[in-house]
């Protein structure tokens, strides 16, 4: 193949997808048109459709993107600690809140919350009949928290917010 052109494709994508993400910022994905990116970045309509099939499937291709980035930070995730993870979590949405704003933005199913939930962990923690609906309560729970901090420009510190789910959580 040839890696020029690969690399002119990829910067195009990026092109797009740094164009997108900033129009998210200020309006609703419904809003956004192929006209309003091509306009911005200067690149050709057919581009466009050579990458994405329309707005929404460039929307999956960045929502899955930075679900990738999300899922990388949780390589070596130790599930056993208490709040390893969440201070984790609350330090990456604290230096990018401009990633989770837009991440949520895209979540148009509740497929595409976040997820740090370990299912043997909450088994051992939680042995009935009722689990399923444990977990879902609190994965929709965590990112109702998360939203809320970042609408409120992430002014408690992310140790801050881990105490809060912790207590939350009644693992104190």
């Amino acid at each position: 193949m040839n890696t020029k052109n690969n690399k002119c494709r990829r910067e195009s994508c990026e092109k797009i997808e740094r164009v997108f993400i900033e129009l998210l910022q200020k309006h609703e994905i419904k809003e956004i048109t192929v006209s309003d990116i091509i306009k911005i970045t200067g690149l050709n309509r057919s581009t466009f459709y050579a990458n994405y099939l329309d707005i929404f499937d460039l929307a999956d291709k960045v929502r899955e993107k930075l679900e990738s980035e999300f899922s990388d930070l949780f390589v070596d995730y130790d599930y056993m600690s208490d709040d390893s993870g969440a201070v984790k979590v609350f330090t990456h949405i604290k230096e990018n809140p401009i990633f989770y704003k837009t991440y949520f933005k895209l979540c148009y199913d509740d497929r595409s919350l976040i997820y740090i939930c370990n299912p043997e962990r909450a088994k051992q923690e939680h042995i009935d009949d009722n689990l399923k609906y444990h977990i879902e309560f609190f994965r929709n729970g965590l990112n109702a928290i998360i939203k809320m901090w970042l609408a409120d420009g992430c002014k408690e510190s992310p140790e801050e917010m881990a105490q809060i789910l912790k207590k939350e959580y009644r693992r104190e």
